[in-house]
């Protein structure tokens, strides 16, 4: 039983050790099988300048997008004002504009890097300019087409690489008022 092992020992190193010469790139390569210019240091920047291209390419594709998303909650909260002016009562439509605007906005404020506020940040809420919050209805669609135009046009002077905190509680704001909205409703 010892001598098979050991004669199948034999006979898979013979085999492997011929693999390795008969095809020197599953070993190490020698010295004439090299072409130059290919060596792995090439291989390597190579690599590296591809995926710098492609994270370049994802960073302007993901900022396209949020712009695309502030024309949306744009459209969303004109189309909630416009409704709210001419029924003076929420529908199961602006419901759902709502929800969308939330979400949306959202969007736009974690890709800006903001996180939500505190629950005591909204008990006490006052706007960026140091405005109370809306006591009408009314008062809140206007407040929420403001907002969300200066939510758009700051979005619309960063660029892909920077940040801007007026974005972020513009964002915030918003979604303050998405809130107050759903619960005046």
């Amino acid at each position: 039983m010892i001598s098979g092992l050991i004669k199948f020992t034999i006979l898979a190193a013979i085999l492997c050790g011929s693999a390795i010469a008969a095809y020197p790139q599953f070993g190490l390569p020698d010295a004439s099988s090299r072409t130059p210019g290919t060596n792995r240091d090439d291989n390597q920047v190579g690599l590296k300048e591809m995926m710098a291209k492609q994270r370049a390419a994802r960073v302007k594709r993901d900022y396209e997008e949020m712009l695309t998303r502030g024309d949306e909650a744009l459209k969303l909260a004109k189309q909630l004002e416009i409704s709210y002016e001419q029924n003076k009562t929420f529908s199961q439509q602006d419901r759902t504009r709502l929800e969308s605007l939330e979400k949306v906005v959202t969007k736009i404020r974690k890709e800006l890097g903001g996180d939500d506020d505190s629950p005591e940040d909204d008990a006490i809420y006052a706007n960026a300019d140091g405005e109370p919050k809306p006591s009408t209805l009314e008062e809140a669609f206007r407040f929420l087409q403001s907002t969300t135009v200066k939510l758009v046009d700051e979005l619309k002077k960063t660029t892909r690489f920077s940040i801007s905190a007026v974005a972020i509680q513009s964002s915030n704001t918003v979604i303050k008022l998405v809130r107050f909205l759903r619960v005046k409703k």
